[in-house]
């Protein structure tokens, strides 16, 4: 087409000529000027396509480029609403969220016409009934955490509020979680952002996380404050205190707070200064091997007046966990809870390798850990919390048959706080204003509404948790072990989990060393004074660099 521009241009010379035709019909009335000043302002827009230096597609498709933009921008809930199916997972099936959004507002939450699964599919799962249900006398199922070494014990609920920091959420977001949970009886944990002015008001029982950069208890990012920390600990609304030494989202991988986003607020929350970079490093700088960590722990539960002391993490190497279990009996001291992060888990935005390819998910890393406590015969002791996709009564019933004591939400929650799914947690545009700082938008947030659907749908779960255990027979969460719930494995064949998965005698790692291939692998060389990896990995890595 010699001389004439290519059809890409077209829409910018459609727009010019409305332009020049609406200026000249002005007169005519305010719809011919309304119309002009739209395509004024389309006709900025294609000039500055045709100028932009940072997106070639606009340039070459000046105007009509932006549809792509827009479409990318509502892919999401596009995705979730209209194509994807109803138990498509990515990552939260629209059954499991409508299932928390029922509860949450006391809707009818019965199903008409029978299952929509295929119970002959692999890895279809169920929970074998009793002909003689129970009836336990309340839902309110409770734990008590706190071993032979802490002189404050807690009672938890088996379903509570997983971390989730204040300047991931925002502030009516925390605001209604907390309420939520004093309500329901619950606890909830702050997350590594420590201790804001929101979670406080409300007076709910707080679990206070404290990552690697100690925030609320720290010099400085990083640099741990006893003073600071024996401060908050004291306060008679933190019930129990949780190291996090990984987490499922990004295990391994450390965090920054640009310094724009350090507003005063955040900083006085954090104790870190105004204005400058808030960094979260990967690894803590109070200890550096096993030993060192159990120190820690009992620096922390005497700092904090004998108030259970425990640690998080998603499973990595197999040795480093082995010598923190090894510590346990060299040091003779005692986490009184530990909670296993499933890779599958995690509000934060993290790389997209890590999310997907980094980290062990939550069933194996929960059975490694109730294994190897069970061999050392500390399963008694030590109490065991998990989390990861976790939205049901079946999904806990399964966890805690897995070896779990209690488990925790974090999405779950908060989708009850009305969610969408959006995935713009990361944006700060997130359209119900649950993970943003934008007050125009947090704002919209009903905190006493919300708070009261926090409290029902963990009521709710409670109350579904309790009928399924009534339907096997049993009077409280804590009778479940893995022979209750059966896995599809094939077309004909079916296995309970007892018998798909290893499970350790108790004192087994006392006498012997089990033939599991990771205990056979590991066990012997890991450390209690070190989280080196054993000879024998660093032998295969030199040997690989040669």
């Amino acid at each position: 087409m010699n001389g004439f521009p290519a059809p890409r241009y077209w829409p910018l010379l459609v727009v010019a000529a409305s332009l020049v035709v609406s200026l000249g019909l002005s007169t005519q009335g305010l719809g011919w000027r309304i119309f002009a000043g739209i395509c004024a302002l389309l006709l900025a827009l294609g000039i500055a396509d045709l100028n932009s230096r940072r997106h070639s597609l606009r340039r070459n498709y000046p105007i009509i480029g932006h549809v792509r933009g827009f479409f990318e921008s509502v892919r999401p809930m596009l995705r979730q609403y209209v194509v994807e199916g109803d138990h498509e997972e990515v990552p939260f099936s629209h059954e499991q969220r409508t299932i928390v959004y029922q509860r949450a507002k006391q809707q009818r939450e019965t199903r008409p016409f029978g299952t929509e699964l295929n119970v002959y599919a692999n890895k279809y799962e169920w929970v074998n009934h009793s002909l003689l249900p129970t009836h336990p006398a309340s839902f309110d199922f409770r734990v008590p955490i706190g071993g032979s070494q802490c002189t404050k014990p807690y009672s938890a609920s088996v379903f509570n509020i997983s971390a989730m920091s204040f300047g991931s959420l925002s502030p009516n977001a925390i605001r209604a979680l907390n309420e939520g949970a004093r309500r329901g009886g619950f606890y909830h944990d702050t997350g590594e952002g420590s201790i804001s002015p929101y979670h406080r008001e409300g007076g709910g029982d707080l679990v206070w996380e404290l990552g690697s950069g100690y925030f609320g208890a720290c010099e400085r990012a990083g640099v741990f404050s006893p003073e600071k920390f024996a401060e908050k600990a004291r306060l008679d609304q933190v019930k129990m205190i949780e190291i996090k030494l990984s987490q499922g989202a990004k295990p391994g991988h450390g965090g920054v707070l640009p310094a724009a986003k350090v507003s005063a607020e955040i900083a006085q929350t954090r104790g870190v200064p105004i204005g400058e970079d808030c960094i979260s490093p990967a690894r803590h700088s109070a200890f550096d091997s096993p030993e060192g960590l159990l120190r820690f722990v009992q620096q922390l539960r005497e700092l904090s007046g004998g108030k259970p002391v425990g640690f998080k993490l998603a499973i990595g190497h197999p040795w480093e966990w082995f010598g923190i279990a090894k510590a346990m009996l060299a040091s003779g001291i005692r986490p009184d809870f530990i909670v296993v992060d499933g890779a599958e888990g995690g509000t934060g935005a993290a790389p997209m390798e890590f999310a997907d390819h980094v980290g062990t998910p939550l069933r194996e890393g929960l059975l490694l850990v109730h294994n190897t406590l069970v061999g050392l015969n500390l399963r008694e002791e030590i109490r065991i919390g998990a989390a990861g996709k976790i939205i049901s009564a079946f999904d806990i019933a399964r966890t805690l048959a897995l070896g779990a004591d209690w488990c925790n939400a974090a999405r779950g929650f908060m989708f009850a706080l009305g969610c969408i799914q959006s995935q713009a947690c990361h944006t700060d545009h997130c359209p119900t204003g649950v993970a943003t700082q934008d007050p125009s938008r947090w704002r919209a947030l009903d905190v006493p509404d919300k708070a009261q659907r926090v409290r029902n749908f963990h009521q709710n779960t409670l109350r579904a948790l309790s009928e399924l255990i009534a339907a096997a027979g049993l009077n409280h969460p804590g009778e479940l072990g893995p022979e209750h719930i059966i896995r599809r494995v094939s077309g004909n064949e079916v296995r309970s989990l007892a018998a798909l998965y290893p499970f350790l005698r108790p004192g087994e790692l006392l006498t012997s060393t089990p033939g599991h291939t990771v205990f056979q692998r590991f066990w012997q060389d890991a450390r209690a004074d070190s989280f080196a990896p054993p000879p024998g990995v660093a032998e295969l890595r030199w040997s690989k660099a040669v």
